[in-house]
């Protein structure tokens, strides 16, 4: 890897719906003065804009690769610029040139509790979305793009954010980047 400045840095971080990227991603870019750019937002702002739910817009995008593409490609230019830490599914692929890719997970109840309280959904409601919403776009990503998102050897760093209390998860998270910068990037 090229040596890069650390206000250049380039974190990706995925994982499943529920499991806490954009709230770990909002961290860790206050800790590290980087801009944040969220992929699910901007998901979640297309469907707005569109008048759709995010349910109606993953049907819809299953039949318009133009969607994801629209997405996705403001992740790449976004992760071009540096100085940034990008959460989404597809960001530790679309961020070919990030620095440290982290992959979150929680167990699935945990996952579909965080998601009611979030979108103010009965705990059953938020199962059936969700894992409807996860199958459709498993397809998807397979289908446009190849991907896997099973396959977890594109990270770094895997962590289970059911392990430990919020702020003790991004210590955890800030002391590994803040290591891999002082290691590789000052070094």
């Amino acid at each position: 890897m090229s040596r890069s400045k650390p206000e250049r840095l380039v974190i990706t971080i995925g994982g499943l719906h529920g499991t806490g990227k954009s709230t770990y991603a909002r961290a860790l870019a206050e800790a590290f003065g980087l801009k944040h750019v969220s992929a699910g937002g901007a998901f979640r702002r297309l469907a707005e804009s569109f008048g759709l739910t995010l349910q109606e817009l993953t049907e819809k995008a299953a039949g318009d690769r133009g969607i994801d593409e629209k997405v996705d490609g403001m992740v790449r230019e976004e992760a071009l610029k540096g100085g940034v830490v990008v959460d989404g599914m597809l960001s530790a692929w679309m961020a070919e040139n990030a620095h440290v890719k982290i992959c979150l997970q929680a167990p699935d109840e945990v996952r579909f509790k965080r998601i009611a309280q979030r979108d103010g959904l009965s705990l059953e409601e938020a199962r059936r979305l969700t894992l409807e919403r996860e199958k459709a776009e498993r397809e998807r990503y397979r289908r446009y793009y190849g991907i896997d998102l099973g396959d977890l050897s594109v990270y770094d760093i895997i962590l289970n954010t059911e392990l430990l209390p919020l702020k003790a998860n991004i210590k955890v998270l800030t002391d590994v980047v803040r290591e891999y910068v002082r290691f590789k990037l000052e070094g």
